[in-house]
């Protein structure tokens, strides 16, 4: 048996979120635990696991969770700059591995990130 997801459950709507954008491809939505004044999530909607198990047919996919950050900084009238992050592996920080993008704004970011 396969594990489901967190992001699985929301996208099958078991787990009820926040959501801030939707698209034939992809899926934000608040994260619950947010890590600035906005933090959105978007996932594709197909199951990647991160950017290392991409296979080419994937790229559409995440190359559509990119353009949602676009969308979503226009929905949330985002306009002074905004981070985008995908952590890649447990060392960098993935504790979901279903892959997917943070979008941070709302406060200065300094560089690097910790």
């Amino acid at each position: 048996m396969t594990d489901i997801s967190i992001f699985e459950k929301i996208l099958n709507k078991e787990i009820p979120c926040n959501p801030v954008y939707e698209d034939e491809f992809t899926f934000a939505f608040n994260d619950m635990s947010p890590q600035a004044p906005i933090h959105v999530l978007i996932i594709p909607k197909k199951k990647i696991v991160n950017v290392n198990e991409m296979q080419e047919e994937d790229v559409e996919f995440a190359g559509r969770v990119l353009f949602a950050a676009q969308k979503i900084a226009k929905i949330l009238n985002v306009n002074t700059g905004f981070r985008l992050v995908f952590n890649n592996g447990e060392q960098a920080g993935q504790t979901v591995f279903y892959m997917h993008c943070h979008f941070l704004a709302g406060r200065h970011f300094s560089w690097p990130p910790g």
